[in-house]
């Protein structure tokens, strides 16, 4: 648990839009982004199956990861993004609630695919780092 709250702090931490991000951090919010959905693949299981305990475990377990996110959020530093993460973590939180209150399998879906696509723009972020110090040389 301790690791993950780290992990979580982390979040914060990362400056990709000054260029300051470190691939540690990186890999901590991808880490992040696996295990919530692969809560999210579980639970859509657990539902199909009727293992409504389980599938509860597993939203919970996802929604404690969307609001370390949401929490860890930089407003100061990351401005516009962080306001619209934020908005979008609130979203996804309350959307969890109906799922796991109504076994709403279409809600799931909708928010695996929201946070698929931050997951893929986060996965894009190493290649882009990567860019930036050639970009930088080639504008001296």
């Amino acid at each position: 648990m301790r690791a993950m709250n780290r992990g979580i702090a982390s979040y914060g931490e990362v400056k990709v839009s000054t260029g300051v991000a470190t691939s540690d951090n990186i890999q901590l919010i991808q880490m992040l982004f696996d295990g919530l959905m692969e809560s999210l693949r579980s639970a859509e299981g657990q539902i199909a199956r009727g293992a409504i305990e389980d599938k509860a475990r597993s939203l919970a377990r996802a929604g404690k990861i969307i609001l370390g996110l949401q929490s860890a959020l930089d407003f100061e530093k990351g401005g516009e993004i962080a306001k619209n993460l934020d908005e979008l973590y609130g979203y996804v939180t309350r959307r969890l609630l109906h799922v796991n209150l109504h076994n709403d399998v279409e809600a799931l879906k909708e928010i695996s695919g929201l946070m698929g696509e931050i997951q893929g723009a986060w996965s894009a972020v190493p290649s882009l780092l990567a860019k930036k110090p050639e970009a930088m040389r080639m504008a001296s």
